[in-house]
């Protein structure tokens, strides 16, 4: 196989592992080809080729097709094997037995904030992410924390490029406001949503640092509202911060 085409193919494969999300869990083939506009043969080839090792399982009854075991097998090497998720998941832990409340670990990655690591609250009633996860940098308190620190000229970028849209009636609709709210993060060193982008949720978001003092990511305490005791705000705050600055001095 040339080069070329072998790059085709690999460029394929992963259009059509990239095309499976929480939402849409099963793909039928007649899916993959409408989502793709790639040729049914092309894309049964790909399949079977993905099914013989493990990656992609098949529902031959509802001849659907979904993510496979091997790639939870894979994804267990990256978690162990990760610089940032090895040292930070044992400070996310102990920052969830603190309060009993869910944590999360988040990045920016192509424009947007993406959840790289999550550890459950212990409650019934706890707010739920996935890692995988992506919004906007305009909504929430990881999206705004991870915004805030960027360099002048990317903030500046990706300003001009947003395209606000209503999420909950928390969300913050214009660029004079957000540009306010960032500038207080900056400020604080911390940053807090209200419910800007899940209704009912209350999230607190410090920064993690490399050894350069760059943000590079951002730890979040995550609570539904209806359990957040005002008079423990300023404990939130301190006890995200400082797991924050834990993580980054390990990466020192």
């Amino acid at each position: 196989m040339a080069n070329e085409d072998l790059m085709q193919t690999i460029d394929r494969t992963m259009q059509i592992l990239k095309s499976f999300s929480t939402e849409e869990k099963e793909l039928s083939l007649a899916d993959l080809h409408h989502k793709l506009k790639l040729s049914k043969s092309s894309l049964q080839r790909i399949l079977n080729t993905l099914i013989h090792h493990g990656v992609i399982e098949k529902d031959d009854k509802k001849k659907t097709y979904q993510l496979g075991i091997e790639l939870l097998f894979l994804g267990q090497l990256v978690e162990k094997n990760s610089h940032l998720l090895s040292i930070s998941k044992p400070h996310m832990e102990k920052l969830r037995d603190e309060f009993g409340e869910s944590v999360s670990l988040n990045i920016i990655n192509k424009n947007k904030r993406q959840c790289i690591g999550y550890v459950s609250g212990g409650h019934e009633l706890t707010t739920i992410t996935y890692v995988g996860q992506t919004s906007p940098l305009y909504a929430g308190a990881s999206a705004k924390l991870l915004m805030a620190y960027l360099p002048t000229d990317e903030l500046t970028e990706l300003l001009n490029d947003i395209e606000f849209m209503q999420i909950t009636d928390k969300t913050i609709m214009n660029r004079e406001k957000l540009i306010q709210e960032l500038s207080r993060v900056h400020r604080d060193g911390y940053a807090i949503s209200y419910g800007e982008r899940v209704k009912g949720a209350f999230s607190l978001c410090a920064p993690i640092r490399n050894r350069f003092n760059e943000v590079i990511a951002g730890v979040t305490l995550m609570i539904p509202d209806v359990r957040v005791a005002e008079k423990k705000i300023d404990q939130y705050i301190e006890h995200v911060k400082i797991t924050g600055a834990m993580i980054s001095r390990e990466f020192i």
